[in-house]
């Protein structure tokens, strides 16, 4: 009778607890753009606290709005340190750990300005005035001074013109420089360290904060970084020695320890000759060498690294393909070792030498990337903003696909299920190809301005994201295989992995649907023209004549080595441009498609979106273009990104799935 009685305790109690534990539940667009982006973790030098922003969505501002959080070393007594309503980013520790420095746009007009904030809290303090407002910044030291960039302030006479809407300007020349400034922090005044023609894009104070290694560019603009060269001054400014001489863009500019030797990562080969997987450079100084190759051949693009404490070897940010995972390189024993494992990537990363300690964001199939602490060998979750997306909703599963390209070469993906999966059954396909296209898919939840891996699943499609020829990552034969001519091998490592899964019996040929952005777009306007088999596509800032992509674009070095130079120069091979162009062979497109672009994009201006629209729409091809006012490259207003999802959710279901859509509304 007890043993009863007890069973029928503990199943009446296992019930009620059952009944008061919500059942997880599909995501719909609205969760998943709830979402919040997690970032720029900091530790303190003392290696007890860690910092980092947490952006959430706000509606009501049409944004994510980030505010810096203090936690302790542990991942206990989080607080959100600061509030303004237009949020603030780029937080970093006083050499002493007592003060925080951060940037923040505070007021009507405001530029960015850097703010101090006591540790024990309290209210933000603005340090810095400048006109035009503050780019990047670091603390000396010595904790006596803050060091920022801040672009040259418009002239007085220059004010006056704009009031007067006089405002006509030189296109490409309309760029102000960007110099170096010290600010004081006991007398609290600015003081300006260099003058010129010229822009510092980057620094970085040697230890003793005596010398500055700094990135000198002809111009700010992003289509010059490849004329950026490595300069080394005193900390007044004065003895200015420049360090390299090329024509590719470095960056990651460090000190060793003792000063002696610099390291930065560049994507060249050991000739400094442009289009490679991100490489780490050591060099002295002083000057006295050239730089070199600091690794063995390694597959891997070096995302980022740091020196150790003794200066003896190098952390390294690795991106493997799906995976992004720490390493340590011995630069005596020539030797790198694995610090992390697992089917996971490495984000953000911050390493104390003296702790030895590092700090990453983790993002897997669960999770877009929580705060890690990586200490004797061991990766410990510290910060659980994510842990509710788990708790919550049903999350695809994914694993790492394998197949063949067409010439025999291995090429690699992730394929993430629809919710409730069942083996044997067919399901509809979304193939997503990623930016870049120097660049590569990792493993994660699928969250960005351009994905929502998520809601797919929870739509019943199974999601595809394969890391095609040009990919970083996997060696330098691979990534260069689009040297020569863009569609090489790209677009068919795409179709080849789309048959291995229908091979395998879980891709429905009958309902595949193809989307990607940027140089996902190029390779969705490529396979459109190429074959009929997608049943419905959405272009996203991509490029569909490379002729008058080369000019419009505010970037060209990428793409002379695709097709052999520039279309303007002499004998110029403009049958690579056109033989690559997804214009040349638009009339043979039978695919429902639809093409999404920003309105200020300057990397893949609004008129290839234009052009691409235009010839389909003569063609009969059911298609619509929506331009974003206001938007970039990538979009961030929450209102477009909604736009955007629930078109595309809608396009899909109506021409692969044959079924209607109802599009989500927020608040």
């Amino acid at each position: 009778m007890k043993k009863h009685f007890l069973l029928f305790v503990l199943v009446g109690w296992s019930s009620l607890i059952w009944a008061q534990t919500p059942a997880r539940r599909a995501m719909t667009v609205v969760d998943y753009l709830n979402i919040p982006a997690l970032s720029n973790p900091k530790l303190s030098p003392q290696g007890k606290q860690f910092l980092y922003v947490l952006a959430e969505s706000s509606w009501s501002e049409n944004k994510q709005v980030g505010h810096i959080w203090r936690a302790d070393i542990d991942g206990a007594n989080a607080i959100q340190m600061t509030n303004g309503k237009e949020g603030e980013n780029s937080p970093r520790w006083s050499p002493d750990g007592k003060t925080i420095a951060f940037l923040a746009t505070r007021g009507e007009k405001a530029k960015p300005q850097v703010y101090l904030l006591n540790n024990a809290g309290g209210e933000a303090i603005q340090l810095t005035k400048q006109d035009a407002g503050v780019t990047n910044f670091s603390w000396s030291p010595d904790g006596k001074s803050i060091w920022f960039t801040a672009p040259e302030a418009d002239t007085e006479d220059e004010k006056k013109r704009k009031e007067k809407k006089d405002d006509v300007f030189p296109y490409d020349e309309n760029f102000k420089q960007r110099h170096l400034w010290r600010f004081d922090l006991a007398g609290k005044k600015a003081t300006r360290i260099t003058e010129g023609d010229y822009s510092v894009l980057s620094f970085e104070l040697s230890k003793k904060g005596d010398k500055i290694l700094f990135s000198k560019g002809v111009t700010p603009l992003f289509g010059d970084a490849y004329l950026n060269e490595i300069w080394i001054m005193d900390a007044d400014g004065a003895n200015a020695r420049q360090l390299t001489n090329n024509s590719v863009a470095e960056s990651n500019l460090r000190f060793s320890p003792d000063g002696v030797q610099v390291l930065f990562v560049c994507g060249c080969n050991a000739a400094f000759e442009s289009y490679y997987n991100d490489k780490l450079f050591l060099m002295p100084s002083d000057g006295s060498r050239s730089a070199t190759i600091a690794l063995p051949e390694t597959p891997y693009e070096i995302s980022n690294a740091e020196w150790a404490a003794d200066g003896k070897s190098l952390l390294i940010l690795a991106n493997m393909g799906l995976e992004v995972q720490l390493w340590q390189f011995d630069l005596a024993k020539k030797a790198l070792t694995q610090l992390t494992r697992g089917a996971h990537a490495l984000g953000g990363w911050d390493f104390v030498p003296e702790q030895n300690l590092h700090l990453v964001t983790l993002g897997n199939a669960v999770s877009p990337g929580d705060v890690h602490l990586l200490r004797g060998g061991a990766l410990t979750q510290l910060t659980r903003h994510y842990n509710y997306l788990q708790d919550t909703f049903l999350l695809p599963r994914q694993e790492r696909v394998v197949w063949k390209g067409e010439d025999g070469v291995q090429v690699e993906g992730l394929l993430s299920y629809p919710l409730g999966y069942e083996p044997g059954k067919r399901y509809p396909l979304v193939t997503q190809t990623h930016g870049g296209p120097a660049s590569a898919d990792h493993y994660g939840l699928g969250i960005g301005p351009t994905r929502y891996h998520p809601v797919l699943a929870a739509q019943g499609y199974a999601i595809f994201l394969p890391n095609y020829r040009g990919s970083t990552g996997y060696g330098d034969a691979f990534l260069r295989d689009m040297v020569g001519g863009y569609f090489r091998q790209s677009h068919l490592d795409v179709m080849a992995g789309i048959d291995h899964l229908i091979k395998i019996g879980l891709a429905d040929p009958d309902r595949l649907v193809k989307m990607g952005w940027s140089a996902g777009g190029h390779m969705t306007n490529k396979l459109i023209t190429f074959t009929d088999r997608f049943k419905a596509a959405s272009s996203g800032a991509g490029a569909v004549n490379w002729i008058g992509m080369y000019a419009q674009s505010d970037v060209r070095t990428y793409r002379t080595p695709w097709f052999g130079g520039t279309p303007w120069q002499e004998n110029a091979p403009i049958d690579a441009y056109w033989n690559n162009s997804p214009l040349k062979d638009i009339s043979k497109v039978k695919t429902p498609t639809l093409v999404f672009v920003g309105e200020q994009d300057v990397r893949v201006p609004l008129m290839q979106s234009v052009e691409l629209y235009r010839a389909l729409k003569s063609l009969n091809v059911p298609t619509h273009l929506y331009v974003a006012p206001r938007e970039p490259h990538g979009w961030g207003e929450l209102r477009h990104r909604l736009h955007k999802i629930n078109k595309e959710l809608g396009w899909f279901a109506k021409y692969a799935l044959g079924k209607e859509y109802v599009e989500e509304v927020a608040e």
